[in-house]
């Protein structure tokens, strides 16, 4: 009996192992591809490739067809054979234009994500903050003279600069906690736009290795680990506009690769007073292959900008004919900021299905920042310009573990992932004060260093039974916050504590692999400014957020995709933007209902249209009708295009913008007007030269990029007056670009 029950038990082990392919998948160019989809069409299981290229999928057998899907790469089908199934096999998928059929709709929380493409060389930017446009719904705004970060909108929040929304580049934390000039500030201008490969996102609280700001959604860009040619480009254009861009390899073998990228921009702006703006970055990546299936990545990159602004000017001073639209009421305003990153990222194949990963980062960040919204509101004679300055040091490390492949039953497969992880903010000297010329400090209104720790775990599962998949997670966040007032006349350094234990769950049914229905609801959080934390004595330390989503993607045909949501967002505390004093300070509850709705189409071979529409309906919970308005939160928007490649030797696009007018006070009396902005780009390619021209708002709409309800007083003015504020939108702004690649 024993005997017949090992053969048995050897025969059932055998038909498993002949019910899986093992494989790997390379480009033309014998590189490894990660992210491929693995599609077995025959039992509709599917799987993606590991940073080396390597997959495992169960439950294939001799006949069955494999579909390999990646956007940028021609689709391929395999038939599998006993060959496949007896050894490693390895599948060779070919780069091709970007095409909505390379997409497969398989059950993955985020596969929104998968249908947005970066090519930022044949679609140009100014900066990698314009690349959170490619985000459906989401809208930016610029307000400071081009140095700082820009003011971010989505659903339905006015997030100011991050503070609703997790931002990272390749793990490495953008959003500062308890910054000089705004809670969870995301300047993304330390990355080279052309550096950049990959963009995922993800809406609402429902991904647990994503923790604080979390709450509307998360954003990481993931930068090229190779580069395939060098490329150099030069730009110039209108307001003393130029921009020069190189990206070199300098090593590249079976084991080793690296390069540099490095750009210097340069502006004046359309403004009457020069903005004086440049930007220099310079990145280094250095990847190497160690013994057992290990990736050693290392990057290096530093950042510097300068800038002077105009600052927001006050409406009433356009209407009188006392400035235009582009003039400046104080002109000395303005900045600098630099930031040098070092990256570490390591990751070790197991097998087919575990992995390990782990990322290091240390982070050297300067903030200097000038700014005037009131002018002689509260000093009538130096005027109300005010300094904000920090000097910060961030540390970080993170390890996930991933098992794969794992199965439970016959029809049921298992997932999950765990992770660890710590960041370290040391700030000192991060200053709020009244100043002259952007020289002389009258008074420091505050003055102090934060010290502010975040540990943190998360365990992130999923189910695959059937046409069903559950995704069941958790995380769990520990904050030390600590600040020493340097303005007290006693030593002061205060400390408060705070755990925050975050589920989330998650359902998809894929009806078919054309269409799937889900179902998300978790909890988020962002954490409250240090300094407000110590001064409430530890009170809303880190308000909540509960949301929901129900929706579809669906693929009627392979070059159409269409996606739609209903959602829900409950936030225990929201934040405001207080212009007279230049700060953000919370608030009380508020929830938001909203619609998404989605469309991309593939029209012909060279020929690609997409809209997004977002509509949300904000309200603070608190506050009377009437007077619960939440300013400045958008509650319709839209973005759309249509973008050619590869007709002939042309490339190009031209694309929109909408927001709605929305509230800029809680009683709507005040009003932030909304706008409608087209930009053009067209690109010529001649052997290794493009030739491009790039227009923005090729229409010379007159628009208001950023508005706020402000309460100012200028010299002459004998009382103050509260009205709208705001930064005019660029008008038609044309400049030429030219690039190498070699």
């Amino acid at each position: 009996m024993k005997h017949l029950l090992t053969a048995c038990a050897l025969l059932l082990t055998g038909l498993v192992y002949a019910q899986q392919i093992s494989g790997k998948i390379v480009d033309n160019k014998n590189k490894p591809v990660e992210e491929v989809s693995v599609f077995n069409k025959t039992t509709d299981t599917h799987t993606h490739t590991s940073t080396t290229g390597d997959f495992l999928l169960n439950k294939t057998q001799v006949n069955d067809t494999l579909y390999l899907s990646r956007l940028g790469y021609e689709p391929k089908i395999i038939r599998i054979t006993q060959t496949h199934l007896d050894k490693i096999a390895t599948f060779t998928i070919t780069p091709a234009n970007i095409s909505l059929d390379q997409v497969m709709l398989v059950a993955e929380i985020d596969a929104l994500s998968k249908f947005v493409n970066v090519d930022v060389q044949k679609d140009p930017v100014k900066s990698s903050q314009e690349v959170l446009r490619k985000v459906p719904g989401l809208i930016i705004g610029q307000h400071a003279g081009g140095g700082k970060a820009e003011q971010i909108f989505l659903r339905g929040f006015d997030i100011d600069h991050g503070t609703d929304v997790n931002i990272t580049v390749d793990g490495i934390p953008v959003n500062m906690v308890s910054h000089a000039h705004g809670q969870g500030y995301s300047d993304l201008h330390f990355v080279i736009p052309e550096t950049i490969d990959n963009i995922n996102f993800g809406k609402g609280p429902y991904y647990a290795d994503k923790g604080n700001f979390a709450t509307a959604g998360y954003i990481n860009l993931g930068l090229k680990k190779t580069i395939d040619k060098n490329y150099l480009s030069l730009e110039a254009g209108q307001f003393n506009t130029n921009r020069i861009m190189g990206m070199f390899n300098v090593l590249n073998n079976d084991k080793s690769s690296a390069y540099i990228a490095s750009e210097l921009s340069l502006t004046d702006g359309p403004f009457k007073s020069p903005q004086n703006f440049n930007r220099f970055n310079v990145l280094a990546r250095y990847n190497y292959k160690l013994a057992g299936d290990q990736e050693l990545n290392f990057t290096t990159s530093h950042f510097q900008s300068k800038w002077d602004a105009s600052g927001q000017i006050p409406q009433r001073s356009v209407d009188n004919g006392s400035i235009d639209r582009f003039g400046a009421i104080d002109d000395t305003e303005g900045g600098e900021t630099s930031r040098t990153n070092l990256l570490v990222n390591h990751k070790k194949i197991i097998d087919q299905n575990q992995s390990v990963k782990t990322t290091a980062f240390v982070s050297q960040y300067n903030f200097e920042l000038y700014s005037n919204f009131t002018f002689f509101l509260d000093d009538p004679v130096n005027g109300d310009q005010i300094k904000q300055f920090e000097n910060r040091v961030t540390t970080g490390a993170s390890t996930v573990y991933e098992h794969r492949n794992i199965e439970l039953s016959e029809n049921t497969t298992f997932k999950y992932e765990a992770g660890i992880g710590f960041r370290y903010d040391n700030a000192d000297d991060v200053e709020l004060s009244h100043t002259v010329n952007r020289k002389t400090v009258l008074e420091y209104k505050s003055l102090g260093d934060i010290d502010e720790i975040n540990t943190y775990a998360f365990l992130n599962t999923e189910f695959k039974t059937g046409k069903w998949t559950f995704n069941p997670s958790a995380r769990v966040d520990y904050f030390k916050f600590q600040y020493e007032d340097k303005l007290s006349e006693t030593y002061s350094d205060e400390a408060e504590t705070k755990t925050r234990v975050s589920p989330k769950l998650n359902t998809i049914y894929s009806l078919n692999k054309n269409t799937q229905l889900f179902l998300k609801a978790g909890m988020g959080f962002h954490s409250n400014d240090t300094r407000v934390v110590v001064a409430n004595n530890g009170k809303s330390i880190l308000p909540a957020a509960y949301g929901a989503d129900l929706g579809t993607i669906l693929k009627p045909t392979d070059r159409l995709a269409l996606n739609a949501s209903l959602w829900y967002l409950f936030l225990e505390q929201e934040f405001v933007y207080v212009g007279d004093a230049a700060i953000v300070e919370p608030s009380g509850k508020t929830e938001r209902l909203g619609v998404d709705f989605g469309a991309r189409y593939q029209a012909l071979d060279w020929l690609y249209l997409f809209a997004d529409v977002n509509y949300s309906h904000g309200r603070s919970i608190d506050d009377p009708d009437g007077e619960n308005y939440i300013p400045l939160a958008p509650d319709f928007t839209s973005a759309g295009g249509i973008s050619i490649e590869n007709l002939g030797r042309f490339s190009g696009s031209i694309n929109y913008r909408y927001i709605d007018d929305r509230p800029a006070i809680e009683d709507n009396s005040i009003v932030a007007e909304g706008y409608f902005v087209t930009d053009f780009n067209i690109n010529y390619k001649w052997k290794n030269w493009t030739y491009s021209v790039i227009i923005e708002n090729v229409f010379d709409t007159e628009w208001n990029e950023t508005q706020f309800a402000t309460e100012s007083r200028l010299f002459d003015e004998p009382a103050s007056v509260e009205e709208i504020h705001f930064t005019p939108g660029t008008p038609f702004y044309i400049r030429g670009k030219i690039a190498l690649t070699f």
